[in-house]
């Protein structure tokens, strides 16, 4: 753990005044650019966050907790957000979100702000920061709370899944049921840590029994049941003889199966689909898809109660890394 950096190590790094370093990152009209510059650089270089609560409040925090995931778009993060309130709606404490869009330097600006209203608590999506973002986290007055995801370093308390082992796990159960021309069809690619994560340990797996992916599609845009029918359709027109496709997400997974139903393919005689994350988008379906739980409900009442107890002085100071372990769903599409 660094040191916390306070006011006047900033004024004295940029070689002003305490005053003056609080005006310029205050965006006080009297403080020159030049100033104000080199005092926000030296901020954000050495993680310092100024607080927004003035006077008798200043050394307090508000009874909010600062949720900040990559996207609300998706099915997966709102099921996050619920367990995160479920847990709350009892305390005083509420949640409120920021989006970083899954740009670390979107992320960077949403959690400085969110830390200048000390809050009781911070939860974020994921591992991966930019250096500035981690040294924010790691001098935050509120325990911080990494979910989601377990491969790496956490900065602080840690709650989620391996992705490389989903990933892995997924493969196996491809594989011992004797598909061997597979392909893979992801989005956000790379900037979906995650769900690059999922694919290294996918085709890891694969690898490991002397298998290759036959085709793969790594799209950048966002997840949606239309894109995952074109893209579906595409793979297979370049690859007609592939017998299982891996999608990275549910959603792509069920404009897949509606890609096979519209043009008479069957699931699985024909190609086999998996996907992941066990959305309640697939209960109704024609035919239940395979796919891997991803624990997420779960995951934000684990990361809830880690801030609750943080608060209460339940912790004991002791830092908390919950690795939770997904099940796979073979349901009728393997």
């Amino acid at each position: 753990m660094t040191k916390k950096l306070l006011l006047k190590d900033v004024a004295r790094l940029a070689g002003v005044s305490e005053m003056t370093a609080s005006r310029a990152l205050r965006g006080a009209p009297d403080v020159s650019a030049k100033t104000k510059s080199r005092v926000e650089e030296i901020a954000r270089v050495h993680g310092y966050v100024p607080n927004r609560i003035a006077g008798s409040l200043s050394s307090q925090s508000v009874n909010l907790v600062a949720v900040v995931v990559p996207s609300l778009n998706s099915f997966v993060f709102p099921e996050v957000l619920s367990g995160i309130s479920a847990v709350l709606r009892d305390s005083p404490l509420k949640p409120v979100v920021g989006i970083s869009g899954y740009a670390l330097e979107e992320e960077e600006e949403v959690i400085r702000e969110m830390l200048s209203w000390r809050p009781s608590g911070l939860i974020v999506a994921g591992l991966e920061h930019s250096d500035p973002t981690r040294r924010m986290l790691q001098q935050a007055d509120c325990p911080v709370v990494e979910v989601m995801d377990v491969d790496g370093e956490p900065v602080r308390h840690c709650v989620g899944i391996s992705h490389l082992d989903a990933g892995r796990g997924m493969a196996e159960q491809i594989l011992a049921r004797g598909y061997r021309r597979i392909g893979f069809i992801g989005t956000k690619m790379p900037q979906d840590f995650r769900a690059r994560k999922r694919f290294d340990g996918f085709t890891d797996g694969l690898a490991a029994q002397g298998v290759t992916l036959a085709d793969r599609e790594h799209y950048s845009g966002e997840s949606s049941i239309q894109t995952g029918r074109q893209l579906t359709a595409q793979m297979l027109a370049r690859s007609p003889d592939l017998d299982c496709i891996y999608y990275s997400s549910d959603v792509m997974s069920v404009g897949g199966l509606m890609h096979c139903l519209a043009t008479g393919l069957s699931v699985p005689d024909d190609i086999a689909l998996a996907g992941f994350n066990n959305l309640q988008l697939l209960q109704g379906l024609p035919k239940q898809l395979a796919t891997t739980d991803a624990c997420r409900r779960e995951i934000g009442e684990r990361a809830a109660k880690i801030i609750l107890q943080s608060r209460s002085g339940d912790a004991g100071g002791e830092l908390v890394f919950d690795r939770l372990h997904p099940a796979i769903s073979l349901g009728e599409t393997l």
